[in-house]
């Protein structure tokens, strides 16, 4: 069986529904709609080391950090008039139904784990920040940024055959500008992929600082703890992060090697 990862799909932005049968976007009208107050959103490019980062993350006592749950896939359709008719007499339409049901599906991944904060980092999440922010309002956000250049040569490197660099570098852009978006648009925690893996306890510690939970240092051994199997479509799947170090990027290129396209986004990156 071949599994499809969803980073091979077509850059997309949201498409948007026609007029006739747009469904408002809502927040919840009652807090206790919510089972999941305060979950943590990674968001990313699509080979940004967000794996590494949730297995480090996962590797804490009271972090929760699953495998990318692509919940924002699953959808709800009222497709009787009955059923419509139901929905309106309780004030619910089918974009609060869906909040409801990956509410409860990420609730139920924490709930399972034992521990207390949920942290999912599904890449194609930055196409719905917004909805993420309008479904949970006291959700927190952290940014995982990357060189643009190492972005985009990974992804690439991935599957050379079915994804040129020049695809590559259009591919991985779209995430880029769709994260830079969500990052300038809400507060959140800024982190480089590079600090991470040179820095891994400097940078641990301020995302623990930032979640309000104590430090660990366990969280730098990840490859001590149990975080499933690593398999494509739902996250990284290569030998470097089976290794169960962290271990340093690819180093850095010079502002010449770059393509022109991803140039603005390295500026912009303070790279």
């Amino acid at each position: 069986m071949k599994i499809q990862d969803e980073s091979d799909a077509p850059p997309e932005p949201v498409v948007e529904e026609p007029k006739a049968k747009r469904v408002p976007v809502r927040r919840p009208s009652d807090p206790r709609d919510r089972l999941l107050q305060r979950p943590v959103f990674v968001l990313s490019s699509v080979r940004s080391g967000s794996t590494l980062l949730r297995v480090v993350l996962n590797s804490h006592s009271q972090i929760h950090a699953p495998h990318e749950m692509h919940f924002r896939r699953i959808q709800v359709s009222a497709y009787t008039e009955p059923v419509q008719q139901a929905l309106e007499h309780a004030d619910i339409n089918e974009r609060d139904l869906e909040h409801l049901l990956w509410d409860r599906l990420l609730h139920r991944e924490l709930t399972l784990s034992g521990k207390s904060v949920l942290v999912e980092k599904t890449p194609s999440n930055v196409f719905v920040a917004d909805r993420l922010a309008t479904a949970w309002p006291r959700a927190k956000f952290v940014y995982l940024i990357r060189h643009p250049w190492s972005i985009a040569q990974s992804w690439h490197e991935g599957d050379p055959e079915r994804r040129p660099l020049a695809t590559a570098i259009t591919h991985t852009l779209n995430y880029m500008e769709y994260l830079e978006k969500a990052r300038n648009k809400r507060v959140g925690l800024t982190l480089r992929y590079e600090d991470l893996t040179a820095e891994p306890e400097k940078q641990t510690q301020a995302i623990c600082e930032f979640l309000g939970l104590e430090w660990e240092p366990g969280m730098l051994e990840y490859g001590k703890k149990d975080h499933g199997d690593f398999v494509k479509g739902i996250g990284d799947w290569k030998e470097k992060i089976k290794t169960g170090t962290i271990q340093k990027g690819r180093p850095l290129p010079d502002i010449s090697e770059v393509p022109v396209e991803l140039r603005p986004m390295v500026e912009r990156w303070g790279y």
